[in-house]
């Protein structure tokens, strides 16, 4: 099934008014790009509006601002359409952990799911790419020499640079392992791989 491949996939990133929906926070920004076959054919990007402010730091940190968030849609309205943009396509986002604690608790809200399954690039690219002074989405698309328009932390740029991060990596695993059908489930697998075996669970795919 094509949703089954590794470069067939939606690369997301969520903007929000702090660390945790445990404690209360709320998404403020989604972005998005559908990567089909090894490319980019489909993004979404919106605001929304959590219902309150959003304080100093956060406007600070994201560029986005109160006076944005004002006349945007509401999250329920938002993440409804960006549901229906998901479909059953599998998910990667950097730090996945915290991408899906927000879209798993945006969707409850409105009694809404997806079929996927996740897959953090952040945990991938610290197997790959073990040399890299670290693992931050900005400092892993220098390390790779990615092109970029220099803008982090807003979701679509973000999202644009982890599918840029992600081709990359498959692209690295097929010239070095010449493997070029990974499977979504075998990427996956890769992420728990400890370090010192990373050799050999590419060489016996």
């Amino acid at each position: 099934m094509p949703k089954q491949a590794a470069d067939t996939v939606i690369v997301l990133d969520f903007e929000t008014t702090g660390l945790s929906p445990d404690n209360g926070d709320r998404a403020i920004e989604i972005g998005a790009v559908l990567i089909q076959n090894g490319e980019v054919v489909d993004s979404f990007q919106r605001l929304m509006n959590p219902g309150r402010r959003v304080n100093s730091f956060i406007e600070n940190y994201t560029g986005i601002s109160n006076a944005m968030l004002k006349d945007a849609d509401g999250c329920a309205q938002v993440m409804a359409e960006f549901c229906d943009f998901i479909g059953d396509y599998n998910l990667v986002a950097h730090n996945a952990s915290f991408d899906r604690r927000f879209l798993d608790a945006e969707l409850a809200i409105i009694d809404r799911q997806y079929g996927g399954d996740f897959a953090c690039s952040m945990l991938i690219a610290r197997r790959l790419y073990q040399q890299a002074p670290n693992h931050k989405l900005g400092g892993l698309v220098e390390y790779k020499n990615l092109p970029t328009e220099g803008v982090f932390h807003r979701a679509l740029a973000d999202a644009e640079m982890t599918a840029r991060l992600w081709l990359q990596m498959l692209e690295d695993i097929a010239m070095e392992y010449d493997k070029t059908d990974l499977t979504f489930r075998q990427v996956q697998k890769l992420a728990k791989i400890p370090k010192a075996g990373v050799a050999s669970f590419l060489q016996k795919l």
